[in-house]
């Protein structure tokens, strides 16, 4: 390690930084549209995972034993690469779309990210007691009025944590989009590298930049947590 610092070209690491810092817009494009589709999709699939309609949840647990259970870099050239090979998609209005490495992206990370988090959230909807269900119940709620005051709001205390660390597994996971031609920031960095056969200062740069995302988004789940557990507000007083 102290050979690398020492040896480590500060002014073109600068320059990298700079390039590299051009691609943030790219990677913060797939996060924007990938996270919110994704959390509301996982939040369907849960309520679908837990329902007692066996088709719908024998469904849903299939996806995500396939989704979880293939890497997501194969996820992603199954579909840059596979869809374009299928005649009704390059005939279709899809094509349009698929066509595009940032939709094939955007198309993949909302694909992994619904099976983690349908899972994080059956989680935290089993969690809910009996008694705090009962308690519902007995102010007349119906079932849509139970799952929308009650359970959700309890389930998704519960699992912000966990949901947390599926946010910032999904900041760099967006890093494997490069490699369907899509200049986000490791995309520059892998153009950079084989332009300057300078491959630690170009992944420093890229690495700094992941990591100060990550560091927002750990303090955007901390903020999350503060606001909707008014227990950890009464500590600090």
């Amino acid at each position: 390690m102290e050979y690398i610092l020492e040896n480590l070209n500060q002014s073109l690491l600068f320059r990298n930084f700079v390039e590299v810092l051009l691609g943030l817009d790219n990677t913060l494009l797939l996060l924007i549209i990938s996270l919110p589709v994704g959390f509301i999709l996982s939040l369907i699939f849960a309520i679908g995972r837990v329902s007692e309609n066996k088709l719908i949840s024998k469904t849903i647990a299939s996806y995500i034993f396939i989704i979880r259970g293939t890497p997501l870099l194969v996820q992603i050239y199954l579909i840059y690469f596979g869809l374009g090979s299928i005649v009704y998609i390059r005939e279709s209005f899809l094509w349009y779309l698929l066509r595009e490495p940032f939709w094939c992206g955007v198309l993949a990370l909302t694909i992994n990210t619904v099976a983690y988090g349908s899972e994080i959230f059956r989680g935290g909807i089993q969690s809910v007691t009996k008694g705090q269900i009962e308690s519902g119940l007995s102010l007349g709620f119906n079932k849509l009025m139970l799952l929308r005051k009650v359970i959700l709001p309890i389930a998704l205390r519960k699992v912000l944590p966990s949901y947390g660390n599926e946010l910032i597994l999904m900041v760099k996971a967006t890093s494997l989009v490069s490699l369907t031609t899509y200049m986000e920031m490791t995309g520059i960095a892998r153009k950079i590298m084989a332009k300057t056969f300078a491959p630690v200062e170009a992944f420093i740069a890229a690495g700094i930049l992941y990591l100060f995302l990550n560091f927002l988004m750990v303090q955007f789940v901390k903020y999350l947590e503060w606001k909707y557990n008014p227990h950890l507000r009464v500590s600090e007083s």
